[in-house]
């Protein structure tokens, strides 16, 4: 069951607490990094063996086997796959970011290019679940930003084929290639290269603990997107909520992951005890009932607080994943939102729509990152460099400003080398 608490009647840290993993996988992620950047290939087909139970010859998925992995997929899913895509091209397009120059002073150009990353790798769990969603929402951004060649670990199943609904999503997305590899092992293939693998800029996608502990060790060498952490919904709404559609909004995020957190947090007891009693009633019907029920008992929790505003608040503490405002007039409580990674509006918004179908990205800041992340986007993948050009007569008009700076760090070579420039023998 799930507990139900008043604000201000319990510690602090049982309303902001979070789930964590019970074991420490640092030592077996180093061990596994250095395995497959000593061994490469090799390695990563014996770790296969050992941690998915797959034999294989390749981690290369062929361009044959991609095509027709696809075509097993429905014609009616496909659909979807591309009406979804759209949406998620329509809203990144939004995002892209243009060069400028600035020509305000005489003899002087300066500007900023904008330009893609050259290769980047997108980690696409695997497991419990197959995502093809991930595949949209990493790819799709990717290639509007221009990435010169995107490509994908994932997985494979026990006959060491990839879901055909992930390689369905590949193609739609425009993804270059595909690597049957999945774990900490697909993270140290994608930073370091393998005999098949090549080595990527930036590695980006959600993952288990292994997944994220590889990504921060390998951060630096490449870089990543977040940490990501357990999957994460908080649920703002007053008592007018239908309890039914706020457990099932809940219940979506809990049957991710054991470690995964849903909370409610209302204005209405009577919609606390509502829901928690639906929670028992839905749980019994979910085919994940097990994992789902594990996240509800150990991660989640229903808080009650004294007004929709005071709710809010608690919100902006927790600084969620997912943010839904189930209240009659919910724009009016959007600028009072400071920390989540994506807001939901209204009681006809779960947060499910935005997984799959919206068009806003699905891969956000967890762990309470919200409160100084984003969500992933076409910034992601494009990187920014500046430049500057003064004529002669332009520099020396701020060369005394430039030295004295110089000197007042005690750094006069730096001085130096712009009163060289004006040196007597000088042309």
């Amino acid at each position: 069951m799930i507990r139900i608490m008043k604000y201000g009647h319990v510690a602090n840290e049982d309303i902001f607490a979070r789930s964590a993993p019970g074991m420490d996988v640092a030592g077996v992620v180093s061990d596994i990094i250095a395995d497959v950047r000593a061994r490469g290939d090799e390695a990563l087909i014996e770790l296969g063996a050992r941690f998915d139970h797959v034999k294989l010859d390749s981690v290369a998925v062929p361009p044959a086997e991609v095509d027709e992995g696809a075509a097993q997929v429905e014609p009616a899913f496909l659909r979807v796959l591309e009406t979804a895509a759209q949406n998620i091209r329509a809203f990144h397009q939004k995002q892209v970011r243009q060069s400028f120059i600035m020509l305000e002073r005489e003899g002087v150009v300066m500007g900023q290019r904008v330009t893609p990353l050259d290769r980047v790798g997108l980690y696409v769990p695997g497991g419990t679940a197959a995502y093809p969603s991930t595949v949209l929402m990493d790819a799709i951004p990717a290639k509007i930003a221009g990435c010169g060649e995107i490509v994908i670990a994932t997985p494979p199943g026990p006959d060491g084929r990839v879901n055909p609904a992930i390689l369905a999503a590949a193609k739609t997305a425009g993804v270059d290639r595909v690597f049957r590899v999945g774990g900490a092992q697909a993270i140290a293939a994608l930073a370091y290269g393998t005999q098949t693998i090549p080595a990527v800029d930036k590695i980006v996608g959600p993952g288990n603990a292994f997944v994220a502990e590889a990504k921060r060790q390998v951060f630096g060498r490449v870089a990543i997107d977040m940490i990501a952490g357990p999957s994460e919904i908080l649920i703002v709404s007053d008592g007018r909520t239908n309890p039914r559609h706020a457990a099932a909004d809940m219940l979506s995020q809990a049957e991710h992951d054991r470690l995964a957190s849903a909370v409610l947090v209302t204005d209405s007891m009577a919609l606390a005890q509502a829901v928690a009693r639906e929670l028992e009633r839905q749980l019994a019907l979910l085919p994940r009932a097990e994992i789902a029920r594990a996240s509800i008992e150990q991660g989640g929790r229903i808080i009650v607080a004294d007004s929709i505003d005071q709710a809010i608040d608690i919100a902006n503490a927790i600084a969620p994943e997912h943010l839904e405002l189930c209240v009659d007039n919910p724009f009016d409580y959007l600028d009072r939102v400071k920390h989540a990674g994506s807001v939901f509006l209204g009681r006809n918004c779960p947060e499910a729509l935005g997984d799959y179908l919206a068009g806003p990205n699905h891969t956000l800041p967890t762990s309470g990152t919200a409160r100084f992340s984003s969500p992933l986007s076409v910034d992601d993948f494009v990187k920014k460099s500046q430049y500057t050009y003064f004529t002669r007569e332009a520099l020396r008009a701020v060369a005394p400003a430039v030295e004295m700076f110089a000197e007042k760090e005690g750094l006069s070579a730096h001085a130096r080398s712009v009163s060289a420039r004006f040196e007597e023998n000088e042309p």
